[in-house]
């Protein structure tokens, strides 16, 4: 780092701390926030210098867009359980948001641009049930949105840090400034050079230690829901697989992280940590986007693998575009969305035909919404009323979940659930947790899953699973026997 650099870092570790001491005296239960502009930095840096302090950390990374927030220790968090856990989260911030606040106010100041200010970052769980104490999904809980003390912020509009307090043991304003600093000059230590390669080969060696459902118990299952469809009971339902796997090397999700971002910058990348686990992926579903009014989601459903060459390619693209299975998958998604949001919406557009979605490994049926809602009710209202999708759930909904609790035979946690982040105006966004899975040490916990319908082949929906790991398996090791 030169003189240069370092005179720098203390101006903007000044303006930061000037900012903070700025604020009244600290009072339990009052938000107290700070925001002044900062040079830009390499997101994924910026995660791991916080992970090197064993931080509780969060990645939201759209490369396509630009666009990333990296959240830093905890100021405040909600951790709301059940059905009713959207509701109460937005409940619970509101009433933080509300509390007496100086320095700029709690909320995002006029002029800054959407994600700057205070967010909240984390997911909502699939069911919103409480993990078992021995499993994977333990230090995540139900679901778990986080202030964090520090929030760094790429946008449209330039890059922002926020400080966030909640009360008198919080961090030390000068404290937390001189956090920034040494944070901020870290990550540029760790960014990788002009030029030089983004991310490593995920050399690791990786060993399947376990899955559920094996091939055996999968075969009978996707015969079990494709015939409850076929009788009618059901229009469409979603069967996932947990795969474990071991490796005799730690494994680096920081590099998964790099290694996610390069290969699908059309995705979003994100990752949260808990007590030492790190929960990451790499997904192309929107749940939902807001601001304002204004909203934007999106139908996933459909699947075939991408082809050796061009020519290949739009040959398989051609295929999924004309299939009968795939297109009635589709078509019970694109349906339940507009159901779901013709009582909330002023005015919905919608694509009038699938097109296809190309991801690195696989490509999808997709068809865009948007439009206006009649309220601004904020997105976590809007989610409530979107999941679970019959893209990761099925239809009828409730029928589809009572198969799924039943028979699929493990806790689905965070996976297909909505993780995101939410600001003090009540925009954000939520995408669907998909193409991820847990780390920690040399353990790995990945998820993947495939819709039924009544013509439904095993044999293809546990192709389809593995294609759909691919993307996550290659970005954490090397997996030695891939007959997973």
């Amino acid at each position: 780092m030169t003189v240069a650099d370092r005179a720098a870092d203390a101006a903007r570790e000044a303006d930061l701390g000037a900012a903070l001491d700025a604020l009244p005296a600290a009072e339990s239960g009052v938000l107290r926030t700070a925001i002044v502009p900062v040079d830009d930095l390499d997101a994924i840096a910026l995660f791991a210098a916080a992970r090197e302090l064993d931080l509780e950390a969060a990645l939201w990374l759209q490369p396509s867009e630009g666009t990333a927030i990296v959240g830093i220790g905890r100021a405040w968090a909600i951790a709301p359980a059940g059905p009713a856990r959207f509701s109460a989260a937005s409940r619970s911030w509101r009433e933080l948001l509300a509390s007496p606040a100086a320095g700029g106010g709690a909320g995002r100041p006029a002029g800054l641009p959407r994600g700057a200010g205070p967010v909240l970052l984390g997911g909502l769980g699939f069911t919103g049930r409480a993990p078992a104490a021995d499993d994977p999904w333990a230090p995540f809980g139900p679901a778990s949105l986080v202030l964090p003390e520090l929030a760094f912020a790429r946008t449209v509009g330039g890059a922002f840090v926020t400080a966030a307090t909640t009360g008198a043991d919080g961090t030390a304003p000068r404290a937390l400034a001189r956090r920034w600093e040494a944070l901020a000059a870290r990550a540029r230590e760790l960014a990788p050079a002009p030029g030089a390669l983004v991310a490593r080969p995920a050399a690791a060696p990786l060993a399947a230690t376990g899955q559920r459902p094996d091939r055996a118990a999968w075969d009978r299952l996707v015969g079990l829901f494709a015939g409850a469809v076929g009788r009618g009971r059901l229009d469409k339902v979603v069967l996932a697989r947990r795969v474990s796997l071991r490796s005799p090397l730690e494994l680096d999700p920081v590099n998964a992280l790099r290694r996610l971002a390069a290969g699908g910058p059309e995705s979003t990348t994100f990752a949260f940590v808990r007590e030492g686990v790190t929960f990451l992926g790499a997904t192309p579903e929107r749940l939902a986007r807001t601001e304002g009014r204004a909203f934007r989601t999106v139908a996933i459903a459909g699947s075939a693998p991408r082809g050796a060459d061009a020519a290949e390619d739009a040959r398989l693209a051609a295929g999924l575009l004309a299939s009968d299975k795939d297109r009635e998958e589709h078509a019970v998604v694109v349906t339940m969305l507009r159901d779901a949001l013709r009582p909330i919406v002023e005015r919905l557009d919608v694509a009038p035909a699938p097109g296809i979605l190309a991801l690195r490994h696989v490509q999808h049926l997709v068809t865009r919404m948007e439009g206006v809602l009649r309220d601004e009710t904020g997105i976590l209202a809007l989610a409530e009323q979107l999941h679970p999708t019959p893209a990761v759930g099925g239809e009828p909904r409730d029928a589809a979940l009572a198969l799924i609790s039943e028979h699929e035979g493990f806790d689905r946690g965070w996976y297909a659930g909505p993780v995101g982040w939410l600001g003090a105006d009540g925009d954000g966004e939520l995408m669907v947790a998909l193409r991820c899975g847990l780390v920690e040490g040399q353990r790995a916990t990945l998820f993947a899953g495939c819709g039924i319908v009544a013509d439904s082949d095993p044999a293809r929906e546990w192709e389809e699973s593995r294609i759909k790991l691919r993307p996550i398996v290659s970005a954490v090791g090397r997996l030695e026997d891939d007959d997973r």
